[in-house]
């Protein structure tokens, strides 16, 4: 059976310091998925936890715990789980945002192992080069999976995303030329040994809209490849969107791409309902 977009696991509020949208209210984020027939949402707002030293500034001083629950209590209905997550930070020392106490606060954790546009925060100075970034997705992504988390209710972000080359040292060539140069220059055996540990913690890869939406036939080679190395090790994946504000909600729809170029079935599909408070 083909795999199904019946649920939505990175979706921002306007808490998001990076939303600057009032618009994009809880009950706007229901409506989303009572009007596209999702059984389960996830609010996974911007979060570093002021229990853990090492934030790098970039607004994550402000959200933190007591402020991201300014979102609760969620607004729930019959046909939609609406889960409390949050989206966490990791430093260029592999530090994640996130002490072990938090962690059972949370429905589903969110881990973007690909956001390096954050200098000296997330990515040392010194590695903002291609060969440096392509080093970076693979020992960040290694360095979470090495850690003690709740593996059963983390998501890996965005694995191609353009966070990748956001602000890089070089911008005379095109972003998304730099990217495609970025995930080539990851070899595929790093690939499969982090995909077949992913599998085997039960770590959730992430299907995002956004990522999806930039696939056409001249880099689908490329863009894909992570997430045809993770089907083959027996990855699981969900979808997100990682709206922001409403207007990006109708991003939804590039999931179809990867979904249909990765021959992706309800076989692949991360246990989602597994999250559900009983």
């Amino acid at each position: 059976m083909k795999f199904t977009f019946d649920h939505d696991l990175h979706l921002h509020s306007k808490l998001s310091l990076c939303s600057e949208c009032g618009l994009q209210t809880n009950e706007r984020i229901l409506q989303y998925a009572q009007e596209n027939g999702l059984h389960t949402i996830a609010l996974a707002n911007h979060f570093w936890d002021e229990k853990v030293d090492g934030c790098g500034g970039y607004g994550y001083e402000i959200q933190n715990y007591q402020y991201i629950c300014k979102a609760k209590p969620l607004p729930q209905s019959d046909d939609v789980h609406f889960l409390f997550a949050c989206e966490t930070e990791m430093s260029k020392d592999y530090v994640l945002g996130l002490s072990k106490e938090r962690m059972k606060e949370f429905d589903f954790i969110v881990i973007p192992t690909t956001h390096l546009h954050f200098r000296n925060f997330t990515l040392a100075e010194e590695d903002d080069t291609v060969q440096g970034r392509a080093k970076a997705w693979v020992d960040r992504f290694d360095a979470v999976l090495n850690m003690d988390l709740p593996f059963h209710k983390i998501g890996i972000a965005h694995l191609t995303s353009g966070c990748m080359v956001k602000f890089m040292w070089d911008n005379r060539f095109d972003p998304h030329t730099r990217l495609l140069e970025i995930l080539q220059a990851i070899p595929s055996e790093d690939m499969q040994r982090l995909f077949r540990k992913a599998s085997k913690l039960g770590v959730g890869i992430e299907l995002h809209a956004g990522c999806m939406s930039v696939v056409n036939n001249e880099n689908k080679d490329v863009i894909l490849r992570p997430y045809q190395i993770a089907k083959e090790c027996g990855c699981k994946f969900y979808c997100g969107t990682d709206a922001h504000k409403p207007c990006e909600f109708e991003i939804a729809k590039h999931l179809a791409t990867g979904i249909d170029l990765l021959g992706l079935e309800e076989k692949d599909k991360f246990d989602v309902k597994s999250l559900w408070k009983k």
